[in-house]
């Protein structure tokens, strides 16, 4: 069975009864603390507080204006990286103030990647130069060069169905939309893994439907949102053969219905059946699956669980974990 993806602290063993009246106290608040801890555990124990009625689909107002600013925020780049490709305009003749903006130029140009010169020591007169470009294939992008010595930033663009993997499972596939304007270094390690044309040790292992917590497309239904269930598959993406090195914090936006993120830096992610607004903002995501495969989404979270209590919180493990494979997708896979 999987371990618990989240490393919560675990309840002390000792036998609280026999403590003096000094180490009870201590006790006392370490436990308050840990219950603290709890409540901002997003993935095992949402914050009910957390959820708004205030809108007609249960955000706030703070809620919506840390979406606005996620979506503007959502064009990233990996640095030290140049990408080649075909050139679609020069960056000796197309000069800008930043990643981003070279970044919104490439969506602008309906590219496919960008590369920006931003040190203005190292990069001399290209300073500032923005190319834009084109990738054959925006799934194995065309790196010249990655190292510390290199001074330019590079970053991808897919448009609406590019950039299409898929979760293969025995029950079907999981087509996902990948992000990398969002995030970059987590689409890379996503390329890097389907280059192996395996994924051994991939996995769902944790399940758990909407239960009456939600509606079909996510709302709330209820005020109490703790769980279970939580809404979630739960599974790993650390594969054999590839080594594993934790993620920094991406685009972290609130959790919509269909995303697909990561639980603290990865390799285990969750695929999200609700809409959590108390989970923001906790998680990168790195992709959104496709609306026409979250019925198999569902179908997965109703397979058979049992019961299991982690770090104290009741949680559903499959009783047969679900082997994954990664490949290529496209819009009419199924």
């Amino acid at each position: 069975m999987a371990p618990p993806a989240l490393r919560l602290p675990r309840h002390s063993s000792g036998d609280d009864t026999k403590c003096r009246p000094a180490l009870l106290l201590i006790a006392v608040s370490a436990c308050a603390a840990i219950a603290t801890y709890f409540a901002l555990s997003p993935l095992f124990q949402p914050d009910q507080g957390a959820i708004s009625s205030d809108s007609s689909d249960g955000r706030s107002a703070r809620h919506l204006v840390a979406i606005r600013e996620e979506k503007a925020a959502c064009c990233r780049g990996i640095e030290h990286q140049e990408l080649w490709g075909s050139v679609v305009q020069w960056g000796t003749s197309n000069k800008v103030n930043s990643s981003a903006a070279c970044c919104q130029a490439c969506k602008a140009a309906q590219c496919n990647s960008w590369v920006y010169c931003g040190d203005r020591v190292k990069c001399g007169p290209n300073f500032g130069e923005c190319w834009l470009k084109n990738q054959e294939d925006p799934l194995s992008p065309d790196v010249q060069d990655s190292s510390k010595d290199v001074y330019w930033t590079s970053g991808l663009v897919y448009a609406k169905n590019v950039g299409l993997v898929q979760l293969e499972t025995e029950y079907g596939a999981i087509r996902l939309q990948l992000l990398p304007d969002c995030a970059p270094l987590s689409v890379a390690f996503v390329i890097e893994l389907l280059k192996l044309r395996h994924c051994a040790g991939c996995n769902i292992y944790r399940a758990e439907t909407r239960g009456n917590s939600w509606d079909e497309e996510g709302n709330p239904t209820a005020k109490n949102l703790r769980g279970p269930p939580h809404a979630i598959l739960q599974g790993t993406l650390e594969a054999e053969g590839l080594g594993f090195k934790e993620l920094p914090r991406e685009a972290c936006p609130m959790i919509r219905r269909g995303m697909v993120g990561w639980i603290e830096g990865g390799p285990d992610f969750f695929i999200s059946l609700a809409n959590h607004d108390d989970w923001y903002p906790k998680h990168t995501v790195f992709a959104n699956v496709l609306p026409d495969d979250l019925p198999l989404v569902e179908k997965l979270a109703s397979l058979p669980t049992s019961k299991t209590i982690w770090s104290g919180i009741d949680v559903a493990v499959l009783k047969k974990p679900i082997s994954l494979k990664l490949a290529r997708a496209s819009v009419a896979s199924s």
